[in-house]
């Protein structure tokens, strides 16, 4: 199996590799923690606790990074490096150089303090990988792990497998990129029978020894790639995944790259392949048959029949082909950790999907507005096209590289209007003068938008939330406006940007919450 570069050679320390429970020798072991965001605190907190000795670095200086460095001193770090300067090298620890740098997963290999480790012969490891090797403690069950990466779906995914292992009576969480760091579930006093743990391609990269009980790639399309160097890097850091899994490998059936995944993986013996497909299930699949969730990989008769585990209607309030894959997928993983098919049914019933995906936020004049703002590739967004016939596409932001040829001419037919945001939308502009050339595309005024709204809430300062109105919040508002005066009755309005958030927004969830508010205020005004 290829992958991307991340095995460097290194120094001979013997004392890295028996580094394999929470009870191993960890006491005096000089370690960098670069980052001192969720995951690199958490990490700098575990190793600390386990007797290590930490310095932290993080190129921010701010009042939010400085409280999180009082808290590490208090506790016990040797010390906290922040502001731009402390990434310039890897820093000594106790006058020695380290012995690890535990690295948080935004920083890619390129990056000075990891090019330098690696160029020096420091093995690097992440967050995961360092909670694999202290998930077994004494006196403590050691939780199962299912993990679950792809481009998109991650969320949702790692959240229905969790309500289904729930369902089936075991105790069971959702951890990892979904939010609770996995070293912060491992040292909660819960004991877990399994971790449902979702994994990026940044946490995979730096990831080396996990061994999980089943494992899968939901999906693979362009995202990314200004990250990893190149697509090719991007999938086989997603492909590590399924290295060492030990009871089943799930793959996307219709999707051949993640086929060829599975068929290349270095797995334990035993593990099965289980597909998954929004077809007619073979023998060792989990698919559909009319509207039935079915089960043809873990039904004793697999060879004659097919088992019912749900219907189409229970994936969701606005049942999609990429909700129904998600759920299938989770039903595989839930299944391999022993949950019997009632709990598939009854963890999809009770799954709260999280905002920001595919959420109806509003119909009003025979027209639904729709907010998938955590849609931040062409990938993700081409399956919320997919659910609508006619739509006014808000899309736009931060496109990291990717080509939107294919989605924007997949999609052509059913566009009635786009609308604009963000500050690097060349490449979007060029897909559709190419494939969509008689679909209008409006554009919100945004730097004259952006200037009143700072000249307003600067003078006037009549409320909080006008001091602290954001460029983004304020082409938000333009955009909604746009979208409603070109949506018609039987129109989607959908927000599904296709790109990331960052240029004008915090976040996809402010994005999206900005969304959610100004559709509100345009319904209270049409009302």
């Amino acid at each position: 199996m290829i992958h991307a570069s991340n095995e460097n050679p290194v120094r001979d320390n013997p004392r890295l590799a028996g580094l394999t429970g929470w009870d191993a020798d960890w006491a005096g072991l000089r370690v960098v923690v670069a980052g001192i965001g969720v995951s690199g605190f958490a990490a700098a907190d575990t190793l600390i606790e386990l007797g290590a000795r930490v310095v932290v670095v993080d190129g921010t200086d701010s009042a939010t990074t400085r409280g999180k460095a009082d808290t590490l001193r208090i506790v016990g770090a040797a010390d906290v490096l922040l502001g731009e300067d402390a990434f310039r090298a890897v820093p000594d620890v106790e006058g020695a150089r380290p012995d690890l740098v535990v690295t948080s997963p935004g920083f890619a290999p390129s990056h000075p303090l990891p090019a330098t480790a690696a160029a020096e012969g420091i093995q690097i490891w992440g967050d995961v990988e360092l909670a694999w090797r202290v998930r077994e403690r004494p006196g403590k069950k050691t939780a199962e792990w299912v993990c679950i990466t792809g481009t998109n779906g991650k969320t949702t995914t790692v959240g229905m497998t969790e309500a289904m292992l729930r369902a089936a009576g075991l105790t069971a969480a959702a951890v990892g990129n979904v939010g609770t760091p996995i070293l912060d579930a491992l040292r909660e006093p819960v004991e877990y029978d399994v971790l449902a743990v979702e994994l990026s391609s940044f946490q995979l990269h730096w990831t080396h020894s996990m061994s999980p009980l089943a494992s899968v790639v939901l999906n693979l399309a362009e995202d990314h790639v200004d990250w990893h160097g190149g697509y090719e890097n991007y999938a086989a850091d997603k492909s590590r995944i399924y290295e060492h899994t030990r009871a089943a490998c799930v793959y996307n059936a219709q999707q051949p790259e993640t086929v060829r995944m599975v068929e290349e993986a270095d797995v334990e013996e035993g593990c099965r392949a289980v597909g998954f497909t929004l077809d007619t299930p073979d023998v060792g699949m989990l698919g559909v048959v009319e509207d039935l969730l079915v089960d043809r990989a873990f039904h004793e008769d697999r060879r004659r029949s097919a088992l019912e585990l749900a219907s189409i209607a229970d994936t969701g309030p606005i049942p999609t082909r990429h909700g129904v894959a998600n759920a299938l997928a989770a039903a595989a993983l839930a299944r391999a950790a022993g949950a019997p098919p009632e709990a598939v049914r009854d963890g999809l019933r009770a799954y709260e999907p999280g905002d920001h995906r595919i959420q109806a936020v509003a119909t009003t004049h025979g027209v639904m507005w729709i907010n998938d703002s955590k849609a931040t590739n062409p990938h993700a967004a081409d399956a919320s096209l997919s659910a609508f016939d006619s739509v006014v596409w808000i899309a736009g932001g931060l496109s990291k590289g990717v080509s939107y040829d294919r989605l924007v001419a997949r999609h052509a037919a059913r566009l009635r209007t786009v609308v604009l945001l963000g500050t690097d939308n060349a490449s979007l502009l060029e897909a559709l003068a190419r494939h969509a050339p008689d679909v209008p595309v409006l554009h919100p005024a945004q730097d004259a938008a952006a200037d009143d709204a700072a000249a307003d809430a600067a003078e006037s300062a009549a409320t909080a939330a006008a001091a602290e109105a954001s460029a983004g919040d304020v082409v938000m508002a333009e955009a909604v406006r746009l979208a409603h005066g070109a949506a018609q009755r039987g129109d989607t309005v959908l927000m599904a940007p296709a790109a990331a958030s960052m240029d004008q927004f915090r976040s996809y969830a402010h994005r999206g919450d900005a969304f959610i508010k100004e559709v509100a205020d345009l319904v209270e005004r049409l009302t």
